[in-house]
Protein backbone atom coordinates (compact mmCIF):
# COMPACT_ATOMS: atom_id res chain seq x y z
CA UNK A 1 0.00 0.00 0.00
CA UNK A 2 1.38 3.43 -0.66
CA UNK A 3 1.85 5.80 2.10
CA UNK A 4 1.01 9.40 2.12
CA UNK A 5 4.66 10.40 2.27
CA UNK A 6 4.56 9.18 -0.92
CA UNK A 7 2.28 11.66 -2.37
CA UNK A 8 3.08 14.35 -0.18
CA UNK A 9 6.84 13.78 -2.06
CA UNK A 10 5.84 14.15 -5.36
CA UNK A 11 3.64 17.08 -4.14
CA UNK A 12 6.53 19.12 -2.54
CA UNK A 13 8.84 18.32 -5.63
CA UNK A 14 6.42 19.26 -8.48
CA UNK A 15 5.79 15.65 -9.50
CA UNK A 16 2.04 15.36 -9.40
CA UNK A 17 1.55 16.28 -12.67
CA UNK A 18 4.23 14.40 -15.27
CA UNK A 19 2.27 11.75 -16.78
CA UNK A 20 3.31 8.03 -16.59
CA UNK A 21 5.26 8.08 -19.96
CA UNK A 22 6.96 11.23 -18.59
CA UNK A 23 8.06 9.26 -15.40
CA UNK A 24 9.01 5.97 -17.54
CA UNK A 25 10.94 8.46 -20.12
CA UNK A 26 12.93 10.41 -17.34
CA UNK A 27 13.40 7.08 -15.35
CA UNK A 28 15.21 6.08 -18.69
CA UNK A 29 17.31 9.60 -19.08
CA UNK A 30 18.43 8.83 -15.51
CA UNK A 31 19.68 5.61 -15.88
CA UNK A 32 21.49 6.22 -19.14
CA UNK A 33 23.37 9.21 -16.97
CA UNK A 34 24.17 6.76 -13.94
CA UNK A 35 25.51 4.45 -16.95
CA UNK A 36 27.61 7.65 -18.23
CA UNK A 37 28.65 8.29 -14.95
CA UNK A 38 30.18 4.29 -14.50
CA UNK A 39 31.90 5.17 -17.77
CA UNK A 40 33.41 8.17 -16.61
CA UNK A 41 34.26 6.84 -13.32
CA UNK A 42 36.24 4.14 -14.88
CA UNK A 43 37.95 6.07 -16.53
CA UNK A 44 38.81 8.32 -13.51
CA UNK A 45 36.47 11.55 -14.76
CA UNK A 46 33.85 11.58 -11.83
CA UNK A 47 33.85 10.01 -8.45
CA UNK A 48 31.33 7.75 -6.46
CA UNK A 49 29.52 10.86 -5.23
CA UNK A 50 28.31 11.70 -9.14
CA UNK A 51 27.21 8.12 -9.45
CA UNK A 52 25.18 7.85 -5.93
CA UNK A 53 23.35 11.03 -6.98
CA UNK A 54 22.30 9.23 -9.88
CA UNK A 55 21.51 6.15 -8.22
CA UNK A 56 19.78 7.96 -5.82
CA UNK A 57 17.61 9.98 -9.15
CA UNK A 58 16.94 6.61 -10.50
CA UNK A 59 15.14 5.68 -6.91
CA UNK A 60 13.05 8.81 -7.00
CA UNK A 61 11.68 7.97 -10.33
CA UNK A 62 10.78 4.63 -9.27
CA UNK A 63 9.18 5.52 -6.08
CA UNK A 64 6.98 7.87 -8.43
CA UNK A 65 5.76 5.57 -11.19
CA UNK A 66 4.86 2.77 -8.18
CA UNK A 67 3.42 5.59 -6.55
CA UNK A 68 0.89 6.42 -9.46
CA UNK A 69 0.21 2.65 -9.95
CA UNK A 70 -0.27 2.42 -5.99
CA UNK A 71 2.23 -0.09 -5.83
CA UNK A 72 4.43 -0.28 -2.41
CA UNK A 73 7.90 -0.58 -3.59
CA UNK A 74 8.48 -2.10 0.00
CA UNK A 75 6.17 -4.80 -0.23
CA UNK A 76 6.71 -5.43 -3.97
CA UNK A 77 10.54 -5.92 -3.24
CA UNK A 78 9.55 -7.98 -0.47
CA UNK A 79 6.97 -9.90 -2.59
CA UNK A 80 9.72 -10.37 -5.39
CA UNK A 81 11.99 -11.63 -3.19
CA UNK A 82 10.21 -14.65 -2.12
CA UNK A 83 9.80 -15.41 -5.86
CA UNK A 84 13.75 -14.91 -6.15
CA UNK A 85 13.65 -17.65 -3.61
CA UNK A 86 12.39 -19.97 -5.22
CA UNK A 87 14.09 -19.97 -8.61
CA UNK A 88 16.42 -21.72 -9.74
CA UNK A 89 19.45 -19.67 -11.20
CA UNK A 90 21.29 -20.43 -14.08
Amino acid sequence: MVTGYEILYEIQHGFENQTMVAKCLLLGEEIGELFKSIREAAKLKTDIITISEKVADIVIYLCSIANRINISIEQMFSDKEEINKKRIWK
